[in-house]
C-alpha cells in the first residue's frame, strides 16, 4: 500500500512541476514569421528576441489557461491529500484520503486533457493554416507528459485505496 502511495506521490509531484513549467513558459508553438523564428506560450509571444504580453482576449487561450490552472490546483490538492493519507488518523470513519487523492489526480488529468485538446484543436485548424512553417514545442509536450503523470498518480492512489479496503475486509470481526 505504501509503495503505491509513494509512487503516486512521486508521479504527482513531478506532474505538478511539469504543469507549472508548461503553463508558465513561452514555447507552446514555434513558427517562422517574416524570415525570423518566433514562439508563443499561453501568456506571451516572442519575435526577434523581444517578448510581448498576449493582450488579446481570445477564448481558446483563456480556456487553455483556465484549465491548466485548475489542473495545477487540483493536482496540488491531491498532493496534500496524498501526503495526509500516510497518516492513519482520521476524524471521519468513511473518508479515505487515498481515495480522495486519487480522485483529485483524475480531476487534474481531466482538466489538463481539456486544456491540451482545446489548444491542439485550435492550433491545428486555425494557426497551423496561418503559419506555413510551424511546430509544437517543448512547453506543449510537457503539458502532455504532465497529463500522463497525473493519470498514473491517480492509478497508484486508487490501487493503494483498493489494497487498504482489501485489508479491512479480511480482518477479524
Amino acid at each position: 500500500m505504501y509503495s503505491f502511495m509513494g509512487g503516486g506521490l512521486f508521479c504527482a509531484i513531478v506532474g505538478n512541476i511539469l504543469l507549472v513549467v508548461s503553463t508558465a513558459t513561452d514555447y507552446w508553438m514555434q513558427y517562422r514569421l517574416s524570415g525570423n523564428y518566433a514562439h508563443q506560450g499561453l501568456w506571451r509571444y516572442c519575435m526577434s528576441n523581444k517578448c510581448y504580453m498576449q493582450t488579446d482576449s481570445i477564448a481558446y487561450w483563456n480556456a487553455t489557461r483556465a484549465f491548466m490552472i485548475l489542473s495545477g490546483m487540483s493536482c496540488f490538492a491531491g498532493i496534500i491529500a496524498g501526503i495526509m493519507s500516510f497518516s492513519h488518523f482520521s476524524s471521519f470513519e468513511r473518508f479515505n484520503r487515498s481515495f480522495a487523492a486519487g480522485i483529485m489526480f483524475f480531476i487534474s488529468t481531466f482538466f489538463v486533457l481539456l486544456a491540451m485538446a482545446i489548444y491542439t484543436g485550435v492550433t491545428v485548424n486555425f494557426l497551423g493554416k496561418r503559419f506555413g512553417d510551424w511546430r509544437f514545442s517543448w512547453s506543449y509536450i510537457l503539458g502532455w507528459v504532465a497529463m500522463l503523470m497525473t493519470f498514473f498518480a491517480g492509478i497508484f492512489y486508487i490501487c493503494a485505496y483498493r489494497m487498504c479496503e482489501c485489508r479491512r475486509g479480511t480482518g477479524p470481526r
